[in-house]
């Protein structure tokens, strides 16, 4: 495989197309990969995928049986439809399980509040917690108040009430996410016993969002759990009358004995160069809460079915495409980064990494990492998407979480960017289920990535890895 590591050899793929027309895409690759986009459009079986997976499995937590479950359910569809080289590779995961959760305003005025445990969160005392509301906006504002009276969140429940916008990226969450990652540990260490979040959603109901928090090391572990966008409101009107309002929660969550989870491994083998490798991906764990139908068995099927179509088409691309179907992205991201570890001897041979984890919305585009000669090839490529109205491609990023520990590899990372301006509706909420995948839109991300995965797969020669410089994540 040759990569270009010269001034010269990076400025030649322009230089030629310039005086000579040269297509930096040629038109059998052109032709492969439109016959797999449209081929998607009209005989697609992603959504069949989504559907097995959620009504044969389930919820897929970590460690859970679903989980357990899960893996087995992958390797089997892959080997039913065809794909070589199937097989599980094991991967140790934390587990951490729910329990019961309850919570309530003690006064001024009674109500009962529905929430839900983040992700790794300690439980409460067996009695619950109680404690006076101290109602913040953000991480920043909670600094300040701490800064201005050491003393203000000392003994009490640090509330964090960040609206999280809705739009049709998600910029929105990127906004808010931080909150639940990182709020526990700043409210302990600004004195607080507990924290309660506004739901990371853009929803009005009374189904609260989970998803992953972390505990900064040397600092006190306080439970912390999310509200329902309505009881949020609730909680911050009250609060903004002016005089103290307190909060009980009840908590039976913890950590569990480790255990054993898988990422499942399956290939179309490439008809010129199989040693070299295009992962196409998407992560087959959930939150307990719902089915997980788009966060990710959405991604799972659009990876499946655009591989499947792609060793379906009559002209299979030069390399071969893995699909990997990882383990605990929701709460470790320890199946990425099983993989980059046990794979570590062929990161030279991988070509390019895509993941699908952003629902089953439409496609918009998709974001893009590679060396800067890579800019014309891409622009090439996005054109394959125009039938589709997703000829955007964003320079920047990491791919994915589960493709993002091949960053500092240098591999070139592509993530698949959807409609999201209903996703986070739903997302790690018990309404995560099939109903919410839309078919139509569905088969077009999967026609999208059935053309992009192609598209490089067969290129005459590998993108260029990215800089050095830039192997670090950012977003």
């Amino acid at each position: 495989m040759k990569r270009p590591t010269t001034l010269l050899a990076l400025l030649l793929p322009c230089v030629a197309r310039a005086l000579l027309g040269a297509e930096l895409l040629p038109q059998e690759t052109r032709q492969g990969a439109e016959a797999v986009r449209d081929r998607a459009l009209q005989e697609s079986r992603a959504f069949e995928w989504v559907q097995r997976l959620t009504d044969e499995v389930g919820p897929r937590l970590a460690g859970s049986a679903g989980d357990r479950a899960a893996g087995p359910w992958g390797k089997a569809l892959l080997e039913s439809l065809g794909f070589v080289n199937v097989h599980l590779e094991p991967v140790p995961v934390k587990v951490w399980e729910r329990g019961t959760e309850s919570g309530e305003i003690v006064s001024p005025f009674p109500q009962q509040l529905v929430l839900t445990a983040l992700g790794g969160s300690v439980a409460t005392p067996e009695e619950g917690l109680e404690a006076e509301v101290v109602a913040v906006e953000s991480l920043e504002a909670l600094a300040a108040l701490a800064k201005a009276s050491p003393d203000a969140c000392r003994g009490k429940i640090v509330f964090f009430n960040r609206k999280m916008e809705r739009g049709e990226t998600m910029n929105g969450y990127g906004d808010v996410v931080p909150i639940r990652g990182r709020g526990a540990s700043r409210a302990a260490a600004a004195g607080a016993v507990g924290v309660l979040i506004r739901s990371v959603g853009t929803d009005s109901n009374r189904l609260p969002h989970t998803g992953a928090m972390d505990y900064e090391k040397d600092l006190p572990r306080i439970p912390a759990a999310a509200l329902a966008v309505p009881d949020a409101d609730l909680l911050a009107r009250l609060v903004a009358r002016g005089k103290p309002v307190r909060v009980r929660f009840r908590l039976t969550c913890g950590d569990r004995p480790d255990a054993v989870s898988a990422n499942v491994v399956g290939e179309v083998r490439g008809r010129e160069r199989p040693e070299e490798i295009v992962v196409v991906s998407g992560h087959l764990d959930s939150w307990d809460l719902g089915t997980g139908a788009i966060d990710d068995a959405a991604g799972c099927g659009i990876a499946i079915e655009a591989a499947r179509l792609i060793g379906a088409s009559s002209r299979r691309p030069k390399r071969t495409v893995r699909v990997v179907l990882y383990a605990n992205e929701e709460n470790g991201l320890a199946g990425g980064q099983t993989y980059a570890a046990a794979h570590q001897a062929e990161m030279p041979r991988h070509v390019a990494a895509f993941e699908a984890d952003s629902g089953g919305g439409a496609p918009l585009g998709f974001s893009w990492n590679a060396g800067p000669a890579a800019a014309a090839t891409v622009a090439e490529i996005v054109r394959l998407l125009e039938p589709l109205h997703a000829a955007k491609a964003r320079n920047g990023g990491a791919g994915g979480a589960d493709v993002s520990p091949l960053l500092k590899s240098g591999i070139p990372l592509f993530g698949l960017t959807q409609d999201s301006s209903a996703y986070f509706d739903y997302h790690h909420t018990a309404n995560d289920t099939l109903d919410k995948v839309d078919r139509k839109s569905l088969d077009r991300a999967t026609a999208a990535l059935a053309a992009l995965v192609y598209a490089v797969a067969d290129l005459p020669e590998a993108l260029p890895l990215i800089p050095k410089a830039q192997r670090s994540r950012r977003d």
